[in-house]
């Protein structure tokens, strides 16, 4: 798995459920009820912080370089978990509190996805972007800007590419396994 003992923390006595065959960079910090699917990388400098509530990360889905993840415990609307489907892609630096990505979208490098918003299957998030809480990115779309908007709908050569993010990303923590 690619991981040193201190980087994997349980909170309250739950330790995350890792898949042998997904990768935690050694700089990574995973902690509490945070489970990670097969295939799946968690790369380096990133925290996934499964403290108040749970978070869920699918197969094949990578977590790029210095990514926080958090939740929303129960003080805040009831409570929100962060879950994130397969086959998704997560760029460098990007913050996801208290959402949900569906299976294979893709989040750009730097960009915020907040409490309750939703990013739907096939769907797009640019660089820098802030999807504010609750806004739904449906699928087909891509949205930029802060706040988020509507940009226009994704080519087929681009949902090709987002699947192919993900492959790539398989192969690449493969080969540090």
């Amino acid at each position: 798995m690619g991981q040193g003992v201190s980087n994997i923390l349980a909170f309250e006595g739950t330790m995350p459920k890792i898949d042998p065959t997904a990768f935690v960079a050694s700089t990574a910090v995973v902690i509490g009820d945070v489970e990670i699917g097969p295939g799946s990388g968690i790369w380096f400098h990133c925290l996934v912080r499964g403290d108040i509530n749970y978070i869920r990360i699918g197969a094949r889905t990578n977590i790029q370089d210095g990514t926080i993840m958090h939740v929303a415990g129960p003080h805040h609307s009831g409570g929100t978990p962060t879950i994130v489907g397969d086959d998704v892609t997560v760029g460098h630096q990007a913050i996801l509190h208290a959402c949900t990505l569906h299976d294979r979208s893709f989040v750009g490098m730097a960009a915020t996805v907040m409490d309750g918003a939703v990013v739907e299957s096939d769907a797009m998030v640019g660089a820098g972007a802030l999807v504010p809480p609750g806004k739904r990115i449906p699928s087909g779309q891509l949205w930029t800007g802060s706040p988020a908007r509507y940009r226009r709908d994704l080519t087929e050569a681009e949902l090709a590419e987002i699947k192919a993010s993900a492959d790539r990303y398989v192969e690449l923590a493969r080969r540090y396994g």
